[in-house]
């Protein structure tokens, strides 16, 4: 049901994604789109940024859905967000990637939800579960994660109330992803838009969010079906990725050690062994590849966030777009 604004109307609402060669789950995200009980005005909006495979051929199939197209060398992924909320004709304007596709019809009204009912929540990041068919230990990653934003139930609302005072508490507190999102387009284009970094653009605007005395919201019922679709190398390449990232946008990231390195793979294993055999989602067969693959797993995801720690830490970037 979609939440009552104090005058009775609800705003209006852009949902927007952003695609290069997304055919494999764009119909499903624009089909969900279709389906949302969201009452208040809503418009769905596709940033392409060159796509080749057949993303522009589903679009085409859904002549409601509004495209602009961008040459791929101009996507940046705070740069084409702030695009977004610049195109965008709805009051909140709701983010999602070209893989994440919704749950439910009511998605849109929970994701909203927020900030329709406080003014003072400039911004909400939504929950996201794995695809079927991810691996074991990546669900269970992705479940811990959300998990430690708030309970299942009702919304967690964060702010700076004088507390965060070292970068790491706000670091935590900033915690944003931008897979499933929404913000206030009045924020966006004003005091807080997405800066121009390399990658972990939604962190740093969860970050600046809260810098400006604004506050930010997790709403678990908003919820979307997502998992990167790796292979055990790629995600070697993908830890790396992240932790650079995450470095790059002054996150305080020490050098680990082999020997720290080495309890983490051996108590990522022990717990995720102990999480795969009491999984009652898997069959005997999944269980028992899962079982072989978990202590890889965890030896590639930690020797690469090792590798990725001992880069001398890089200049901040953080420039704004």
């Amino acid at each position: 049901m979609t939440p009552v604004a104090p005058d009775g109307v609800p705003p209006s609402a852009t949902v927007s994604i952003l695609t290069f060669n997304g055919e494999a789950y764009l119909e499903r995200i624009i089909t969900a789109l279709e389906g949302q009980d969201y009452a208040g005005s809503t418009e769905i909006l596709v940033v392409d940024s060159g796509s080749t495979d057949g993303t522009l051929g589903i679009l085409a199939r859904h002549p409601q859905v509004r495209v602009h197209s961008i040459p791929n060398s101009e996507f940046g992924h705070g740069r084409t967000r702030n695009l977004v909320a610049q195109l965008a004709t709805g009051e909140l304007v709701a983010y999602l990637t070209h893989d994440a596709v919704p749950v439910g019809s009511g998605w849109l009204s929970a994701l909203l939800a927020p900030m329709i009912d406080d003014e003072r929540i400039a911004a909400v990041v939504g929950r996201q579960i794995a695809r079927p068919g991810a691996l074991p230990m990546q669900k269970y990653d992705i479940a811990r994660t959300f998990a430690s934003l708030g309970p299942e139930f009702g919304i967690t609302v964060t702010y700076d109330h004088g507390q965060l005072t070292t970068a790491n508490a706000l670091a935590t507190a900033g915690f944003y992803s931008d897979v499933n999102s929404a913000a206030r387009r009045s924020v966006l284009t004003g005091p807080v838009p997405y800066r121009e970094v390399s990658y972990a653009e939604d962190q740093l605007f969860g970050r600046d969010v809260i810098r400006a005395g604004l506050r930010k919201a997790y709403a678990p019922q908003a919820l979307v079906e997502h998992s990167n679709d790796l292979t055990v190398r790629e995600l070697g390449a993908r830890i790396q990725e992240e932790t650079r990232g995450l470095r790059n946008i002054g996150t305080a990231i020490p050098p680990m050690s082999r020997g720290r390195m080495v309890k983490q793979i051996v108590r990522g294993w022990i717990v995720d062994t102990v999480a795969i055999t009491a999984d009652h989602e898997l069959g005997t067969g999944a269980r028992f590849r899962a079982l072989v693959i978990n202590p890889v797993v965890h030896v590639v995801k930690w020797s690469n966030y090792r590798t990725a720690t001992l880069h001398p830490a890089p200049a901040q970037d953080t420039n704004p777009s």
